[in-house]
């Protein structure tokens, strides 16, 4: 018998992912690593899992941790340790607007202390680290999944602590850690049935269409025709991380699990219009002053709720290719739908469930 340790649970993504990698071995268990301030929600959650995945019953552990702390705050490491064999590292502050120290802090030293943790193991077969596109930062061009570190600047410490991250994981790979590395893009709810943990990134935009009558004012940033918005929903991300994760050849790659085709921010602006059957009176702002009018000017955040980091995110330059996905997936199914087909469940969704927001769990 196996064990298969995971961090970021009852995280959305984690939560997803754990029955899709379980189902691939009878016998293996899982071990998720859980704040005690989650060890109730977490509960819940595994009781859930059990009664939509019965094959998993009784194959869940709970075990009280702390990312933060170099012994991951486990009482008895090295016998968790003993049969180990593939750790998930998926916890990390998603939050754009995250402070420097916050994600040093659980992004950095929280990614040290898995990969520490992940060596002791005398079987470890694969540390699967879940990153991000956004290590890209402000890259201007195409950004392959063997692209690093280009030089980029970064729009908030998110982008930087996860790059430092990856940084920290890839170091570790070419010394000899089998590790493989997923990258998603921007992630939203399922797109079956729309259901997301937090309304954040293309969410806001919805919201602000939702809350005016049918002629919506919408402030556009950049240039709408040029700059491509890359979402892909959470169901892709989870499927192509259980499916990827168990092929021997994916190990020492990394992947960039993107749409290959993404919509630019004007096709994405006409597809939310009309399927939210607003009408967009478009206002174009630059960038720096729409930021500088959310940050600073009264009544502006209060009225769009719109946070200034995600504007950036409308006016990248940065185009994402995912050659070792594409090539890996082929033939399975797994692939990323268009926007467009699924937006109306998130919309669905997104109306039905008012008491979601858009807060991180950290």
């Amino acid at each position: 018998m196996a064990t298969i340790f995971v961090t970021g649970f009852p995280g959305f993504l984690g939560s997803a992912l754990l029955p899709r990698v379980l189902d691939r071995s009878a016998g293996d268990v899982a071990v998720c690593l859980v704040q005690a301030r989650f060890a109730d929600v977490a509960r819940a959650r595994v009781e859930t899992l059990e009664a939509r995945s019965p094959s998993v019953r009784g194959r869940i552990r709970l075990v009280e941790g702390d990312l933060t702390r170099p012994d991951l705050g486990l009482a008895d490491r090295s016998a968790l340790s003993a049969d180990l064999r593939e750790v998930y590292h998926l916890a990390a502050i998603y939050d754009l607007s995250v402070t420097r120290e916050a994600g040093l802090r659980v992004n950095v030293d929280g990614t040290r202390h898995v990969v520490d943790f992940a060596e002791m193991a005398p079987r470890l077969a694969r540390l699967h680290y879940v990153s991000t596109c956004y290590v890209s930062g402000r890259h201007v061009g195409t950004y392959s999944e063997e692209d690093l570190e280009t030089g980029q600047r970064f729009n908030n410490y998110y982008e930087e602590t996860k790059f430092l991250a990856e940084r920290h994981v890839r170091e570790r790979m070419a010394a000899g850690l089998p590790a493989t590395v997923y990258r998603p893009a921007i992630v939203v709810g399922d797109s079956r049935t729309g259901a997301t943990q937090k309304f954040d990134g293309p969410y806001f935009v919805l919201q602000l269409l939702l809350r005016q009558p049918g002629l919506a004012v919408m402030p556009i940033i950049g240039n709408p025709r040029r700059t491509r918005v890359n979402v892909v929903p959470s169901d892709f991300v989870t499927d192509a991380i259980a499916h990827l994760s168990g092929l021997p050849r994916s190990l020492g790659k990394v992947y960039q699990l993107a749409d290959p085709a993404p919509l630019t921010a004007d096709e994405m602006l006409r597809t939310m219009g009309h399927v939210t059957r607003r009408t967009i009176l478009r206002l174009p702002l630059p960038r720096r002053l729409a930021r500088a009018a959310i940050e600073r000017v009264p009544g502006v955040y209060r009225c769009l709720r719109i946070p200034s980091s995600a504007l950036d995110y409308f006016d990248l330059p940065t185009h994402y290719t995912s050659a070792n996905t594409q090539e890996d997936l082929a033939g399975t199914g797994i692939a990323a739908p268009p926007f467009g087909a699924y937006l109306g469940r998130l919309v669905e969704f997104m109306r039905s469930h008012p008491t979601v927001t858009s807060a991180a769990m950290a």
